[in-house]
Formats: structure tokens, sequence, C-alpha cells
């Protein structure tokens, strides 16, 4: 069938047809620009990343549209509190968050527009609506959208209008005609940046924002647009009431939206004090590790953030490394001649993957299960790595292995400077010291030369409380954590 998506408006699996053949659209809603990253923005960035990916590595060719909101009651607050002006506090934080996402692997979109450079597409979009009789002013000098004045308002939610009103916290507003009409223009308040309108001095409302960029560089209608389930409603539901409302055409024709992330069981809420921001996460683990973390579950599936989790994606992504690092050192001696009936079969092993890569990323983008298929051969690859191998092997392993991680935006780093920099973090979360570790390791290999193994075994048994490896080789001793 090709590539299937969970449709969000239909509550189904289809088969993706793009609008134009071998060309996608696609929209992800971006941050509002008043504070630093949290692992709830990683999680959207790098699945909607590794969904652009995977599309251009199908061969299509993908225009992907990630926007900054750079005004908003949030931002204004927080330059307020900081007595500086409001540019000051969007630059800031755009760049913070462009950071984030560098030292994450996600790959920059295609544009990356900011609100404040589409006021006047968004004053057109809002006259239009007025004229349409969708949308009304105030005295006041508000525009606000009539929900009951479209007809399929809630659609995406699945929910009528006055399930909508009882589910949702909705200030009352005696200038409204109905509690669920949205505000497309605010009028201006002292003090905060205001642009010329028809309804005098204002600015946009947020869910105009995302329809006029949107449709400024992807067209009327597009093909994807994706954001975190939090989105639905109402900004999603609010985006489709406008732009359908205008044109008459849907918005897109595939909504997607990444499911929640709860912090330690717990929901993730500055009120709990439990924000786990980007910054904060990659001092502490290497970036692959938060990476592999996200994608080890489907993308709509809710997941669950803890040391242990990570722990657990740290040591998978440690034995890849450790994996290609033998794979590195064996390819200097492997024989490069027939092939034997095991290499033979690995090479059989390997192109299966590619297929099972393939079957599960085009089945709603299961990078979960991918993953356990990348894993599982990685696991057979071991064993026959144990053995001499052929050159031909190793190679078709290592491409194969490359091909996918530039897919997922994994298996990226050297091997060595991976497992140095785990090490490196990995010490510092435990709160131990490298050369202390060392300095150990040392003295177990003095009292293992002069054959005190009780002493030697004492150390190993010390070390290995600190969670230290301990592997004797010809060569010396290797350690790692676990």
């Amino acid at each position: 069938m090709g590539i299937v998506i969970y449709n969000t408006l239909t509550q189904k699996k289809e088969r993706f047809i793009p609008i134009r053949q071998g060309h996608v659209g696609m929209y992800v809603c971006g941050i509002t620009a008043y504070d630093y990253c949290h692992i709830g923005h990683a999680r959207s960035a790098i699945i909607f990343d590794v969904i652009s990916r995977y599309l251009r590595h199908r061969g299509y060719q993908v225009t992907y549209v990630k926007n900054y909101t750079d005004i908003d009651d949030k931002i204004i607050a927080r330059a307020a509190r900081e007595q500086v002006p409001i540019q000051d506090i969007t630059n800031r934080f755009i760049a913070e968050h462009d950071r984030d996402m560098a030292a994450l692997g996600v790959l920059k979109p295609t544009y990356t527009p900011r609100a404040t450079d589409h006021i006047g597409h968004m004053i057109e979009l809002i006259s239009n609506l007025v004229s349409r009789g969708l949308a009304y002013d105030t005295p006041e000098g508000d525009v606000y959208f009539a929900v009951d004045k479209l007809p399929g308002y809630g659609k995406l939610s699945h929910r009528t209008l006055d399930e909508m009103a009882a589910g949702a916290r909705v200030e009352v507003n005696e200038r409204k005609h109905h509690p669920l009409d949205f505000a497309l223009w605010k009028a201006a308040k002292e003090g905060e940046p205001s642009w010329d309108s028809p309804w005098g001095k204002g600015r946009p409302g947020w869910h105009t924002e995302c329809v006029v960029m949107s449709r400024r560089y992807l067209g009327e209608t597009f093909d994807i647009h994706g954001g975190g389930e939090d989105l639905i409603f109402p900004h999603h539901e609010n985006e489709i009431a406008q732009a359908e409302g205008a044109s008459g055409q849907p918005l897109a024709h595939y909504w997607m939206h990444n499911g929640f992330i709860r912090v330690s069981g717990e929901k993730m809420s500055k009120s709990l004090g439990n924000v786990t921001t980007i910054r904060e996460l990659v001092k502490k683990w290497h970036p692959e590790v938060i990476r592999l973390f996200l994608l080890q579950s489907h993308y709509r599936s809710p997941i669950d953030i803890s040391e242990n989790s990570l722990g657990e994606a740290r040591r998978a992504l440690k034995r890849y490394y450790s994996s290609i690092k033998a794979l590195l050192s064996r390819k200097s001696i492997a024989p490069s001649g027939n092939l034997t009936k095991d290499d033979e079969g690995l090479m059989e092993t390997l192109e299966k993957l590619r297929g099972q890569f393939q079957e599960a990323m085009d089945d709603d983008f299961n990078t979960a299960r991918a993953l356990g298929y990348v894993f599982e051969t990685l696991h057979l690859f071991n064993n026959y790595l144990s053995k001499k191998g052929n050159l031909k092997v190793l190679e078709k392993a290592e491409e194969l292995f490359s091909e996918i991680g530039s897919v997922l935006g994994l298996f990226q780093e050297n091997p060595q400077d991976f497992l140095s920099e785990d090490t490196s973090k990995t010490a510092q979360r435990l709160g131990l010291e490298v050369a202390e570790i060392e300095q150990w390791v040392a003295k177990r290999q003095e009292a293992r030369a002069r054959k005190d193994w009780e002493k030697a075994d004492e150390i190993r048994e010390k070390l290995k409380s600190l969670r230290v490896e301990l592997r004797d080789t010809p060569t010396g001793t290797e350690w790692s954590f676990d």
C-alpha cells in the first residue's frame, strides 16, 4: 500500500497520497518564544524531523514549515517582568531553541517563519472572514470568529459545540456571541506592541498566525499538518475553522498528533516543578540517548520519562556503538574472499532488515517497531562478529546501519567519541570521577600482576558497586559503565 498515516481527522489509518505527485507539504506548529524548550518540544521536533527524513528517504521532495510565535501574552508578560523589549525575549529564546534542536540532531525545516512578519496577511484573512459573516468585531476593537456560523466546527476533536463548551476552560466574556468564539484580533492595550488594522490598533490571535503562515508557504491546502496532542483543541480546530471559512477548502489532508509526556509518572507542569528542559537533559545524557528514548515508543503513544527509561535507551545505544567499534576494528583484518554459509546467512538477514525497516516506517512511521528490528539484527550481527567475519559482510552491515541511522537521526557519532562522552556523562550523573576509577583499575592490574587475586577481586566488587564493568584483554583491562 505504500505509506499509511493515522489521520486524527478521520480517526483511522489512510493511504498517503500527496496532492502533488512526488512532493509533500508539511506544517508543524512551533514554539511560543518566551522560555526554554522542554522534553515535550523535543518529542514533537524529533518525531516530525524523522517523518520529514523518511519521506525524503522514500523519494519525496519535502517542503517542511515550522513557525515561531513571536507575539503572545506570555512573551509580553516576560518582557514586562524583565523590563526589556519584546524582541529581546523572542530573539533570545528562538536562539536557545535553535541551539537545542541542533544539539538533538534536528534538521532545520525548509522555512521557519515568524508570526510578526505576516501581520498584513493575517489582517487580510480576518477581513475575509468578517465579510463572509463568519467573524464580527466589537466596539472595543476586538474581532471574534463565530463558531456557530461554520457547519462542522468540532470535526477534528470529534465533539459538538455543547460538548466542547462543557469541557473547555472558557473565559467569561460578554462581548462574545458564543462562549467558544475565539479572538482573531485583539485590541491594543497600553504598553503592548500593536499594528494598524481596519478595527484599530491591535495584534493577531494565536490561532490566526498558523493558518496564515502555513497557507503562505504551502498553499490553501497542503498534505500534512502536525503538532502535539494538546493542540487538537482548540488550536488546530480553530485553524481549520478559519481556513475552511475563508476558502471553502480543507487546510490539510492529514492531521498528525504526537502523544503526551509524563515525568516519572506525573503530568509535566510548571506547578509541579517537573518541567524537564532540553538544555538540562543534554548536559546529563548524550543527545542520541534522548532521541532513541523518544523514538522507542510509537509517536501517538503517551510516554514516561525517567532516569530509568533514559538509562535503558543509553544502554541500547552503548551496545550499538560497541558493536560498530568492534566492526571497524575487525574490518582491517577481515578476509574479502568467497562467502561462507554464515556470511551468506547474515547478508540475507541484513537485506531483510532493510525491508522490515521500510515496512515498519510505512505503517504510520512506527519507529518503535523499526528499532526493534534494528536491535534484533544487531544481536545476530554481534554473534557473527564474534567469529572472524568477511569484509563484504562487515561493509554491508556498516552501510545498512548508517542508512537507517540517517533516517532516524541516530548512529551518527564516531563510536569512540560516543563511548568517551557516555563515560564522562555517566560518571557525572553518578557523582564519580573518571580519574579515580582509572586509579582503581590500575591498582587492580597491579594486584593481578602480584597474583594477589583476593585484592583484585575486592577491587572488582568495589567497582561493580559503582556500576563499572571490567573486561580483561591481552592488552590490558578495559572498563565502562554498565
